[in-house]
């Protein structure tokens, strides 16, 4: 069989140890181009790992062609069904999809019902994204995905509401910067929905724990020090994905309200408003997700003393989740 010392099946293209390494396998992950990927192509790419994992390689193989096929792949296919992953709800997609309902988010002069519905909407592409790329090893408990997207829903849109009536009754605020204020609502409202999602969805594993793994990936024991680590990773991430997409705009925005070339031409600002938000989404989303790698590792000594016992690892792993 041919040998390709840059391509090890199943394994990311990029070291997952450094924040550059993670950054740059995100940015695969979430490549919209993925999404024009013909059914034919997306045969020829699982035809072409299956060669290579069974050392049937067609004589010619590149291993740029192997990693094309496995970013197709691991872009369109879902890890433990093998099922397609429905286009809008991708990681591919999260971007293109998303950018519209952030847009909605951050409009200006939003009334009661714009801003109910904009997070209504968000939250509701986020926990289809959610469910859509699960980790579907084990049967999933939809009451606790319900009771996620409810809690998420309901905060957001609360917190959005609370907001936004507090500063209409600020009267110490001027109509320009009660407009201003106005638009860095969404924030603390997605921030926190975002937090109480994976609390909520995920708060199981604070009372059962998750698995962890010594060097040759051998489950140790399972771990509640562990799962509080990782939500709180988790709950992290989600707190700094909003925060670019959400606080830079409304700043871009401001400034490029003063032009004289947005000023005489008002319907412009709809499409530029719209290219800031997809700016600031393409950023910070690789950002927040490589923030933390997803097979995290911590110290026995910091487990719960028998899972320390069982092993001679110092250093064991577990998966954090996306």
């Amino acid at each position: 069989m041919p040998t390709y010392p840059t391509f090890e099946y199943g394994k990311p293209r990029f070291d997952q140890n450094t924040f550059f390494g993670r950054f740059r396998h995100f940015l695969d992950v979430i490549d919209p181009r993925t999404l024009f990927v013909t059914e034919e192509r997306l045969r020829e790419s699982v035809d072409l790992l299956e060669s290579f994992k069974h050392g049937r390689l067609p004589p010619g193989v590149t291993s740029a062609q192997l990693w094309q096929a496995h970013k197709i792949k691991q872009a369109i296919i879902h890890p433990d069904t093998g099922d397609k992953i429905p286009m809008p709800f991708r990681m591919s997609g999260f971007i293109p999809f998303g950018t519209p309902v952030v847009v909605g988010l951050l409009l200006p002069n939003q009334t009661l019902f714009s801003t109910v519905f904009w997070q209504w909407l968000n939250q509701s592409h986020n926990a289809c994204v959610n469910y859509s790329n699960r980790n579907a090893s084990k049967p999933t408990d939809m009451s606790k995905f319900f009771q996620g997207y409810m809690g998420a829903v309901t905060s957001a849109v609360s917190i959005a509401v609370a907001l936004r009536v507090a500063i209409q009754k600020a009267d110490r605020f001027s109509p320009t910067t009660r407009r201003m204020v106005q638009r860095f609502i969404p924030f603390p409202a997605v921030a926190s929905a975002n937090v109480c999602n994976v609390v909520l969805m995920r708060h199981s594993e604070l009372s059962e724990g998750i698995n962890v793994l010594d060097d040759k990936g051998n489950v140790v024991g399972t771990s509640k020090m562990a799962a509080k680590r990782a939500l709180f990773e988790t709950a992290l991430t989600r707190v700094v994905l909003p925060m670019p997409i959400l606080l830079l705009p409304p700043i871009v925005m401001a400034m490029l309200e003063r032009l004289p070339v947005l000023r005489s031409r008002p319907g412009l600002l709809l499409p530029v408003h719209s290219l800031v938000c997809l700016a600031a989404f393409s950023l910070a989303l690789p950002l927040a997700i490589s923030l933390f790698p997803q097979m995290s590792q911590i110290h026995a000594s910091r487990l719960e003393p028998e899972i320390a016992m069982a092993t001679r690892c110092e250093i064991l792993t577990y998966n954090k989740g996306l």
